[in-house]
């Protein structure tokens, strides 16, 4: 981002302060010419008094525009300069403090450097021109100061006037640049903080946001699942409530089992919310987290009694695991085994595998019957895709071209978790 942008406009308050400034000037200009015009600093052959207030003016008045137009008011400041000092105003002070503020101004104010620079240096250089040549004429007039010896009084005053020159125009050269530096660092470190607060804005609504995806993702695997099969038991017992009452009884049994199920999980994931210390890298699950793959064989014999026949294999030795990648894994067989009930229609039946490898392990839950009717990726699918994103692994979703559908998910055992 250039300068240009960093600097900031003049505020209406720097405006005011500038007239009052220039106010101030003007006072202490025009009661330095009348005191010098009766002191006769220069011996009386100067200029009449009226010329000296109008000098006064000149060099004070544009003061009140030097941050709004710096490189002007320096044109105009330094010109009336010359123009008095060569007339012999009987003025010593306040041009000298107008010229000084004029050329700090141009140093500290102006976005363009290079412009910056040029003008001052300009200035500068037509400065000591003038200075050597009253210098040369003074030493060719015989009133002047002796120029007898090796370091002559002369000599001693043409020393002090360029001395006093280089202080003064090279004092304001560098506090002009060093405050222009200033204003420069300030806006900077001033954006940079702004950037930050927006970012600390934006990552706290993205927090949130993940937040409830992740609740969101975890209602539905519970209430999902849990509400599925109390479905199925539902509706089997009303099938079959006139000819087999035990029948029935079972299956109400079945439903008050689901729905206590359900209100343990449920209860776990509030628990879990409601713990102020709650490491999100190892609860993504949210009140999963006591769910391990060794519960595998619970969740399979529990689509057995809802009606899904399922087998469970597992291939290759155990290995061990994050609690993240067991909690997903065991939500994504939950969500693939309830969505096959749901789907998979009459006589559907579901194979659960599980692959331990050397670097990662993988899961498939296969069924057969019918493949999802609606072609839109359901929460479900949506919710198994994110579950296995947020432990560094990928997930195949696709319906079997012999009927059913496929869910295969791996995931490594050693990939970080990405943010």
């Amino acid at each position: 981002m250039s300068d240009s942008t960093l600097r900031r406009a003049v505020t209406p308050a720097e405006r005011r302060h500038d007239a009052w400034l220039a106010a101030g000037m003007l006072v202490a200009g025009l009661i330095s010419t009348a005191l010098g015009t009766v002191s006769n600093i220069y011996g009386g052959n100067g200029p009449a008094l009226h010329w000296g207030l109008l000098y006064a003016a000149a060099i004070t008045v544009p003061l009140a525009l030097r941050r709004r137009f710096p490189g002007t008011v320096l044109v105009v400041v330094s010109a009336a300069f010359f123009v008095g000092m060569s007339a012999g105003i009987p003025e010593v002070y306040v041009g000298n403090v107008s010229l000084f503020i004029a050329m700090y101004t141009v140093g500290a104010w102006v976005a363009d450097r290079r412009r910056a620079a040029l003008v001052r240096i300009l200035l500068i250089v037509a400065m000591f021109v003038w200075l050597l040549i009253t210098m040369f004429q003074s030493a060719a007039s015989d009133d002047g100061l002796s120029q007898q010896g090796p370091f002559s009084p002369f000599a001693a005053f043409a020393l002090i006037q360029f001395l006093v020159n280089v202080a003064f125009f090279g004092g304001a050269y560098l506090f002009g640049e060093r405050a222009y530096t200033g204003a420069m660092e300030r806006a900077a470190l001033e954006q940079r903080t702004a950037e930050l607060e927006r970012e600390r804005e934006r990552t706290a609504a993205q927090a949130v946001a993940l937040d409830r995806v992740r609740i969101a993702r975890e209602l539905h695997d519970v209430v999902a699942h849990h509400v599925s099969a109390m479905g199925v038991q539902a509706g089997a017992a009303r099938t079959v409530f006139e000819q087999n009452p035990d029948a029935a009884r079972t299956a109400l049994t079945g439903i008050e089992s689901s729905a206590r199920e359900a209100l343990t999980e449920l209860r776990q994931l509030l628990e879990t919310l409601r713990t102020p210390d709650t490491d999100a890298s190892d609860t993504d699950a949210l009140g999963g987290s006591t769910l391990h793959l060794d519960a595998l064989p619970t969740l399979v014999a529990h689509a057995n009694e809802n009606g899904l026949p399922t087998t469970l294999s597992v291939v290759g030795d155990a290995v061990p695991t994050s609690d993240l990648v067991q909690v997903n894994l065991y939500r994504i067989a939950q969500e693939a085994l309830t969505n096959a009930r749901r789907h998979g229609g009459p006589g559907a039946t579901a194979d659960v595998r599980l692959r331990y490898a050397d670097d990662a392990v993988e899961l498939e839950v296969s069924n057969t019957g019918r493949a999802p009717i609606s072609g839109r990726a359901g929460l479900g699918l949506v919710g198994m895709r994110e579950r296995a994103a947020s432990s560094g692994g990928t997930l195949e979703a696709r319906a079997r071209d012999r009927g059913g559908f496929l869910v295969r998910a791996r995931m490594p055992l050693t990939q970080a978790v990405p943010a």
